[in-house]
C-alpha cells in the first residue's frame, strides 16, 4: 500500500503525542519508510502545528468531517499505527488521529479484522498458511524436545523487547481498596502513561534471568544494535558460567531478528535457532509471561529517571524464583499443545 501525506501526519502526531522530539520523529520515519518519508521541516511545521493545539491531520477543507465517519484514509491511518506500534492502545489511536471510539472499534475489527493477544494487535482471522506454520512448528518443537522433558531444553535462551514507562498507571483491579460502610468513596484521580519509555531487551532461559539490555540513545531496534550490543552482551553472560555450552535462541520474527546480518553474526557464533511462526505473541514467553507479569508490578510507581524504572524491573526480574522460570517453560510447551489442538487459531480466550 502507497503511504499518502495524511498516513504520515497520523504517525508525526502518533509520535508527538508519544513524546519524541521532532529529530527522534524523523529519524524513526526515515528509518522505517527510508525515501518515502517526509522531510524534516514537514516533521517540524507538524509539530509546530500540534505544538498550537491542532488535532486534526486532514486538511483545513476537510476539518469539518465528524469524527465518526470511516473513510479510507482513516482506515489506512490507523493501520499504519499499528504497524509502527504493535502495542498502540484505543486512547493512543483515538488522540492521533481525532476519531471516535466506535469508528475506531469498527475500523478495527470490521475493516482490518485484529484483535489483541498478550497486549499486541494481530490479524484477526489466520490464513489457513499461518494456521498451518503454528502447527507445523508447534509439532517440529515438541518432537525436538520430547515435550518439553529434553535436557536440550536447558540450552534454549528466549528473549524479545519492550517499552519501559517512568509512569504507568495501574489497572481498575489495582487502584481498588477496602472501604468501611460509614467511609466516603475515594478519589481517584485518572493519570496517563508517561511518555518518557525506555526499550529494553531481556533474556532467560529455564533456570532464570541471563540479561536485560537497554536501547541507549535509540527508540528503535535494528541489527546493527542487535547484533553489536544486545546479542553479544546475552551470549556473554551465558558463556560466563559454561564457556562452551550450547546456545539455541528462540526470538520472533522481528526484521532486526531475521536479517541477514543477525543470521550471519548467529551462524559465525555456532548459536542455533528455534525459530518462531508469524503473530504468534500467545507461543512467546516474553509475552505470554515475563513482560505483563512484571509490569503489572510496575504498575503505579513514579520512577524520576528511566534509568530507575529499568533498574526496578530488573529487580523484579531477578526476584522471581527458580520455580516460576520453569513453570513458564512448561506452560510454553503446554500451549504448542494448546495451538495443535486449536488447529493453529489463538486459544488463549477458547
Amino acid at each position: 500500500m502507497e503511504l499518502n501525506r495524511e498516513h504520515f501526519r497520523a504517525i508525526i502526531f502518533h509520535n508527538f503525542r508519544r513524546g519524541l522530539s521532532r529529530q527522534e520523529c524523523f529519524d524513526e520515519l526515515n528509518f522505517l519508510y527510508s525515501d518515502k518519508a517526509p522531510s524534516y521541516s514537514t516533521v517540524k511545521n507538524w509539530y509546530n502545528e500540534f505544538n498550537r493545539g491542532r488535532c486534526s491531520i486532514q486538511g483545513e477543507s476537510r476539518a469539518g468531517r465528524p469524527k465518526s465517519v470511516v473513510v479510507p484514509e482513516k482506515i489506512n491511518a490507523v493501520r499504519e499505527l499499528i504497524k509502527q506500534d504493535r502495542h498502540v492502545t484505543y486512547r493512543e489511536i483515538e488522540a492521533s488521529l481525532d476519531i471516535s471510539m466506535t469508528s475506531i472499534n469498527k475500523i478495527l475489527h470490521d475493516y482490518l479484522s485484529v484483535k489483541k493477544i498478550c497486549s499486541r494487535w494481530i490479524p484477526h482471522n489466520l490464513t489457513n498458511a499461518q494456521k498451518k506454520a503454528r502447527v507445523d512448528w508447534c509439532k517440529e518443537m515438541l518432537e525436538k524436545y520430547i515435550q518439553g522433558t529434553s535436557k536440550a531444553v536447558y540450552n534454549i535462551y528466549t528473549g524479545d523487547e519492550s517499552w519501559i514507562y517512568a509512569y504507568e498507571p495501574e489497572t481498575k483491579q489495582q487502584s481498588t481498596v477496602w472501604v468501611f460502610q460509614d467511609e466516603a468513596k475515594p478519589t481517584k484521580v485518572v493519570r496517563g502513561r508517561s511518555t518518557s519509555k525506555q526499550m529494553i531487551a531481556c533474556f532467560f532461559g529455564i533456570n532464570g534471568h541471563v540479561a536485560t539490555v537497554a536501547l541507549e540513545q535509540r527508540r528503535t531496534v535494528n541489527s546493527e544494535w542487535y547484533t553489536t550490543i544486545c546479542l553479544p552482551e546475552v551470549i556473554g553472560e551465558i558463556r560466563k558460567k559454561q564457556k562452551n555450552r550450547r546456545i539455541i535462541l528462540h526470538h520472533d520474527n522481528a526484521s532486526s531478528h531475521t536479517s541477514t546480518q543477525t543470521k550471519a553474526f548467529l551462524t559465525e557464533r555456532k548459536i542455533e535457532l528455534m525459530g518462531h511462526p508469524p503473530y504468534s505473541p500467545d507461543l512467546a514467553p516474553n509475552d505470554f509471561f515475563l513482560f505483563p507479569h512484571i509490569k503489572n508490578k510496575l504498575r503505579g510507581q513514579r520512577f524520576s529517571t528511566l534509568e530507575e524504572a529499568v533498574d526496578a524491573f530488573k529487580t523484579h526480574v531477578l526476584e522471581l524464583p527458580q520455580s516460576d522460570w520453569k513453570k513458564c517453560f512448561e506452560n510454553w510447551f503446554k500451549r504448542m499443545q494448546k495451538c495443535i489442538d486449536h488447529h493453529g487459531e489463538y486459544f488463549e480466550k477458547q
